[in-house]
């Protein structure tokens, strides 16, 4: 798509760090994933830089005061992912609460048990959307057909009420909301944030959806939430930590907990990471690429 457009463009997948130190004050234009911190040491030594752009929607792993410093523009793709991650937190919650994932593994074992595998509808329920940005949206798309009640909080937007979700307050969610999905940043603001207090604060106990950023969930408190009955369920995208050989003592024994819950289920950071997503994120940036230097 780049040398299509015009760009001459080295692809460099499994480059390491000390090498794109040594050679990124030969390039104006980088694309990296999440897994590549953005620091002010490698922009310091990115003497032509122009333009960072980072293939997907998170830039929590990007420095933004060292790349203003150094006047570097940035470009992103959340518009890219926003619907595989919708339709990936649609499919979670469903597995959730209709017990599918348990159902599938007993029936596998030809265990048949009926009623231990009764699950609950999304219909009638109100659901909270943290965060109404680009996936935030598409995930109230996409319950706009379950005949649910859909409540939207974002602290940096007002006056975005849509036909597909009302705006309203982060208290009013703690008071009246059935199933949270997050769908904010990782920033310091949202890091641990919601945690076990967060939790308290809700009047009725909750199924949690969790495609943003496993580091604004602590393991811990996922752990103590289920435990004292806050929490229905969780369904989990992300996690707190991630490299799983690297797990804290604390965290890999809060982990192993969850593990043996039925009323958790995981994926490996994929929800925004289909087959369809892959090309829809590389034609964004290629776009805003283009606009941007034209």
């Amino acid at each position: 798509m780049l040398t299509d457009a015009g760009f001459i463009a080295d692809y460099r997948p499994h480059i390491t760090r000390s090498e794109i130190l040594e050679i990124i004050a030969d390039y104006e234009v980088m694309i990296v994933r999440s897994k590549t911190p953005i620091d002010a040491e490698l922009l310091g030594k990115a003497t032509h830089l122009r333009v960072l752009a980072r293939a997907g929607s998170g830039t929590d792993q990007v420095d933004m005061a060292a790349l203003q410093v150094k006047n570097i523009a940035l470009i992103n793709a959340p518009e890219g992912n926003r619907d595989a991650v919708a339709e990936h937190a649609v499919g979670m919650l469903l597995a959730l609460m209709n017990k599918l994932v348990q159902a599938d593994a007993q029936v596998r074992q030809k265990i048949w048990q009926r009623e231990a595998n009764r699950g609950y509808e999304i219909m009638g329920k109100t659901v909270g959307i943290i965060g109404y940005g680009h996936t935030g949206q598409a995930f109230a798309r996409r319950l706009s057909g379950f005949g649910c009640r859909v409540l939207a909080y974002d602290k940096y937007k007002r006056y975005f009420s849509d036909i597909y979700a009302q705006e309203t307050s982060l208290e009013t969610l703690w008071q009246e909301a059935s199933i949270i999905s997050l769908h904010v940043p990782l920033t310091d603001e949202t890091r641990r944030w919601v945690n076990t207090d967060f939790f308290n604060r809700f009047l009725h106990p909750i199924w949690l959806v969790n495609t943003a950023r496993g580091e604004i969930v602590p393991l811990s408190s996922l752990r103590e939430a289920l435990q004292n009955g806050k929490l229905r369920g969780a369904c989990l995208d992300v996690l707190e930590q991630e490299q799983l050989d690297k797990l804290t003592p604390e965290q890999a024994a809060d982990f192993e907990w969850l593990t043996q819950q039925p009323n958790v289920i995981f994926s490996p950071h994929v929800a925004g990471w289909t087959h369809e997503s892959y090309e829809r994120i590389n034609r964004v940036l290629v776009d805003k690429l283009v606009q941007l230097t034209a």
